[in-house]
């Protein structure tokens, strides 16, 4: 089974509106017998499966509404805002933005829809493979829809309180959303990955096919939602001494066409501009920028950097260090700012005056200057030459990264300042370790300060781009305690990995309080800017979202809120 599943296109997979019942149905409809099922006909069911990941199941804005690249919970934290044209523009995910929470949301409908779509679809394969009398390969396929299965999971129960949790081999039209614990599902989740990473082989075979070290990543970020670090370490330092991964050479790579599949990428979605774009990264649709001249066509512009993100790029000018004692909001990032910056920063959002992927970024690009600001989001992006400038917007090849290698670098330092019972680097190898991580991943950043980059996202005649590594000299290291450990990381993370889905679920591992402190600061601060976060607020029972009313209603009182 070595086909990539990339190009398949699986028409008899199409899905239509259907009840709560009959979506989540896993029933065989008696397509194959068990003498047809042949590697071709699995290696179709493998590929719909996989398909799950496009979030694109019966039109486009369920995909955008629903993403799988989880782009609408960036917009629930501190990193962004929704965008668009106004607040009213796709005003589910502007609830979301504001923590108005509701069981009637589209955009919690469409992710639950979403990822149950999915897992009907990996269990049809699964069936398929068990019930089959001759499959080549059966364990190592088995492995790749263990490792979808329990993504798909793992997504939901990063969003919902309460979740049914169903087998391949089980009735759903049985399971309630309050069967099993939040803790028994996780646990579910990683005993799934866990066989995973037994079946699977070390090395691709295929672009964008799973392997061993891609469950085991996704087993480390399971395992760190859980709090469970020393299960972090163990998979995260898989998959680094695999030897299999490293950082790109310039932080700008992620951006390329020509780097999917490179070795940063860990897991992730694979897209194409072939069979009339069929497999382009529909969850980002709406998202390209306005782009002045059409360069990419008239772009819907959501999903716009904060200023609070923006300034959170400030470094200090004596040692190019972010500001972690929370000051990094003293002073706005904009066109008069005259300081330092994390050249990552102009990798990640568009700045008026500055270059754009070779060309200059002006407020003309911008479609809701004044409800919005200027930072529209940049990595999803390719050059214009590389993308289309004509419905679907700025579509491209370029794949998405649910998973890259420095994500999985910097939980392995976090993992492991969880873990140091020391209390500073002079006593705590622990915490030299993860300070050397953390600086692999700055390394890179600073080696990114390249005005001659092609194309230019940089201008260093306009920006005082200064990244600096945390010291390891013997002051250094009293220096670096625990609490200043944890303090890096957490910001690495989020100047790492800005605007790629994962800044909302780092506030949620990182406890309730932290949570809600964080965001209720960032409304009352970005109020100056954005009049419609004044009087909103974040409370603990809002983190996750409702199971949506739709759902309740055609469960047959199966499902309840929690």
């Amino acid at each position: 089974m070595n086909k990539s599943y990339k190009y398949i296109l699986i028409a008899a997979f199409g899905l239509t509106t259907l009840s709560c019942n009959d979506m989540l149905d896993t029933v065989p409809q008696g397509q194959f017998t068990s003498e047809q099922i042949d590697d071709s006909s699995v290696e179709g069911l493998v590929a719909s499966a996989y398909a799950g990941l496009e979030a694109h199941f019966y039109g486009n804005n369920e995909a955008f509404a629903g993403p799988s690249t989880n782009w609408i919970f960036d917009v629930r934290s501190d990193d962004a805002y929704k965008g668009g044209g106004a607040t009213s523009m796709e005003e589910n995910i502007h609830l979301l933005e504001v923590s108005e929470i509701n069981s009637d949301n589209v955009s919690c409908l469409n992710k639950w829809q979403n990822n149950y779509y999915a897992i009907s679809r990996v269990h049809n394969a699964m069936l398929a493979v068990e019930q089959a009398s001759s499959v080549s390969n059966a364990d190592e396929v088995m492995g790749e829809l263990k490792t979808l299965r329990s993504w798909y999971y793992f997504d939901l129960i990063k969003i919902f309180k309460r979740i049914p949790y169903f087998t391949e081999n089980e009735d759903p039209n049985t399971k309630s959303n309050g069967e099993y614990t939040r803790e028994q599902i996780i646990g579910f989740i990683k005993q799934d990955l866990k066989e995973a990473i037994d079946m699977l082989p070390s090395a691709k075979s295929n672009s964008g096919r799973i392997t061993k070290t891609t469950a085991q990543a996704i087993l480390a970020k399971v395992c760190a939602f859980d709090s469970d670090w020393e299960g972090v370490s163990t998979y995260t330092e898989a998959v680094i001494s695999s030897g299999f991964y490293s950082l790109f050479d310039n932080f700008g790579d992620i951006s390329k066409i020509d780097h999917n599949n490179g070795s940063e990428s860990i897991f992730a979605l694979q897209c194409s501009t072939a069979n009339d774009n069929a497999h382009i990264n529909w969850s980002n649709l709406l998202n390209c920028t306005y782009s002045d001249g059409n360069l990419y066509g008239t772009g819907d512009d959501f999903f716009y950097g904060s200023q609070n993100l923006v300034n959170a790029f400030r470094t200090n000018p004596e040692t190019g260090l972010p500001y972690l004692d929370g000051t990094f909001n003293d002073v706005d990032v904009t066109e008069n700012y005259d300081g330092c910056v994390d050249p990552r920063l102009d990798f990640t959002v568009g700045r008026i005056g500055m270059p754009w992927r070779g060309h200059t970024y002006t407020s003309g690009w911008c479609r809701a200057y004044d409800v919005y600001g200027e930072y529209s989001n940049k990595k999803a992006w390719p050059a214009p030459e590389e993308a289309l400038a004509s419905w679907p917007w700025g579509c491209s090849s370029l794949n998405f990264m649910f998973i890259r290698y420095s994500d999985i670098l910097l939980l392995r330092a976090e993992s492991l300042i969880e873990l140091a019972s020391g209390t500073n680097a002079a006593t705590e190898d622990k915490l030299v370790e993860a300070r050397a991580l953390i600086n692999q991943v700055r390394q890179r950043a600073a080696n990114s300060i390249d005005g001659s980059y092609s194309p230019q996202d940089l201008d260093p005649s306009k920006a005082d781009y200064y990244v600096g590594l945390y010291p390891t000299d013997y002051d250094g290291n009293l220096a670096w305690t625990k609490q200043r450990a944890r303090m890096a990381v957490r910001m690495e993370r989020r100047l790492e990995l800005a605007l790629e889905g994962n800044r909302w679920f780092d506030l949620v591992r990182w406890g309730e309080d932290y949570l809600v402190s964080t965001m209720n600061k960032y409304m009352e601060e970005e109020t100056q800017l954005r009049q419609y976060y004044k009087g909103r607020s974040v409370t603990a029972d809002e983190i996750f979202l409702p199971v949506p009313i739709d759902e309740i209603d055609n469960s047959n009182g199966l499902y309840k809120q929690y």
